[in-house]
């Protein structure tokens, strides 16, 4: 009977994702649950949430425990066979905050800050200690338990814990999933294709759709006629004045926002960034254009300010997200407890289609992060790379790519210097490592000299405090 630990018990939604789905799957319906948290408040509505799913869709067949604080995290995770980690340390307050208003008061704005840049970075100092904490009790006391990491920066706490401790670990993302028909269903190509097939490999948020076909049919020639025009057309009605205009229908029609609306004429309207970057480099990428315009020097400059209207970069979202999703988690949460009657459907993520195929030897394919060690052959070994990875008794068994495109890994690598250096600060505690590590960030490096960005990691380090560990 498998145990699955559950860290960061407290995101019910996602609770109700990943249990819900191992309730839906025949292999995994007696398995014990152990939800931890350090919020009591969050952690007993999940348990009264789950149990109910649990009567309703699995016939009470789990048995659910709660485990509050870090005196019980070890008996949380002892005998754990799977670890889903879902944990965000520093919260949106302080944590979000400071990693925003900071790098603002020097000139350096940001969107999401989760992923890289100087936000990205301090969100892995402070997450990577914990994370290794955990590490430490499960090599203690449940040696053999797989751990899917859900938490951001993918990369960079995925990597620390796979070169940091010798827990088996894999990252999961959702940006690769529906990355191929979504792009179609922007350019208006989805009804038309019929076998679709795609490959993807790179790394976590910066992963390269190398192949987009349907049967044999290379669809990239349309697919880039199509987004030229596309985004010419956009560019030229105004990418602001879309907006309002979105907004406007939306709020006509009982929406609530304007990227809700389903036009034609704005279905590339949020993924500007994205399209263009298909343009001067020859491929889409995963992850969305506000997070993409934080990973490269070209779209968010405070002497190009035209360029955030043009492109419709949304600077500061994911504060507007965080206090939203705070709303929203209050209301959601009140909603999923009082419902007596709650059901739930098997959902696309990963977590329990990795533990049924350990658990049944029947192969699944999922994109997995893991350290490359060679599969992609011209990015550094040490690199935490998103790529196929095929799951069976065996565990995660990554498979080998070969070489990406020159440009998509020379993009890469820019990126791959921010988190290789954040994990060797996070391992080593050294100070200077945390400096470099952001003079190597294309954003921050584009905005600050080396001695503005040093005096802006201190004002970090002094304003995270006791959330980041004392470096030397």
């Amino acid at each position: 009977m498998p145990k699955i630990t559950f860290t960061g018990a407290g995101s019910t939604v996602f609770v109700k994702n990943i249990i819900g789905d191992s309730m839906s799957t025949e292999a995994l319906v007696d398995s014990e649950i152990a939800l931890y948290d350090i919020d009591p408040t969050r952690l007993k509505e999940s348990k009264i949430m789950l149990e109910a799913l649990n009567q309703n869709i699995n016939k009470g067949r789990m048995k659910i425990e709660a485990y509050l604080g870090v005196r019980n995290r070890k008996a949380a995770l002892k005998g754990a066979t799977y670890v889903v980690n879902a944990i965000q340390v520093g919260g949106y307050k302080p944590g979000t905050v400071i990693d925003f208003e900071i790098p603002k008061k020097y000139g350096v704005r940001q969107t999401i800050a989760d992923t890289l840049g100087i936000g990205g970075i301090f969100r892995a100092l402070r997450t990577i200690p914990v994370m290794l904490d955990f590490a430490r009790d499960i090599e203690e006391v449940a040696p053999d338990a797989w751990f899917l990491n859900y938490t951001n920066p993918m990369a960079m706490l995925s990597g620390a814990m796979l070169r940091g401790s010798g827990v088996k670990t894999v990252g999961l993302c959702h940006s690769v999933q529906g990355c191929a028909e979504h792009l179609l269903w922007q350019l208006g190509m989805d009804k038309d294709v019929k076998n679709l097939r795609w490959k993807i490999s790179g790394i976590n948020h910066m992963a390269w759709l190398l192949e987009i076909k349907d049967g044999n049919k290379d669809l990239y020639p349309e697919i880039r006629k199509r987004s030229a025009a596309k985004v010419e057309h956009t560019l030229k009605k105004g990418a602001r004045k879309l907006v309002q205009d979105a907004a406007r229908r939306a709020k006509k029609t009982g929406l609530t926002h304007w990227w809700q609306v389903q036009d034609d004429d704005i279905r590339v309207l949020g993924d500007l960034v994205r399209h263009e970057m298909m343009r001067h480099f020859g491929y889409y990428v995963t992850e969305s254009s506000e997070h993409n315009s934080e990973y490269t020097p070209y779209w968010i400059k405070s002497n190009q300010p035209g360029l955030i209207g043009k492109y419709n970069i949304p600077l500061d979202e994911y504060p507007r997200r965080c206090v939203a999703q705070i709303e929203g988690w209050k209301r959601r949460g009140r909603e999923l407890v009082k419902d007596k009657n709650i059901t739930h459907a098997r959902s696309q993520e990963y977590g329990s289609y990795i533990m049924e195929a350990i658990e049944t030897d029947k192969p699944f394919r999922i994109h997995g992060n893991v350290i490359n060690n060679g599969i992609i052959t011209n990015l550094p070994a040490k690199a935490c790379v998103e790529v196929p990875c095929m799951v069976d008794r065996n565990g995660v068994n990554p498979c080998h790519v070969g070489e990406l495109p020159e440009q998509c890994a020379a993009l890469n690598r820019t990126n791959v210097n921010v988190q290789n250096l954040t994990i060797e600060a996070a391992l080593t505690l050294d100070r200077d490592k945390v400096y470099q590590a952001a003079y190597m960030d294309p954003h921050t490096a584009a905005e600050l000299n080396l001695n503005q960005i040093r005096t802006l990691c201190d004002d970090l380090i002094k304003a995270h405090g006791n959330y980041l560990p004392k470096f030397k």
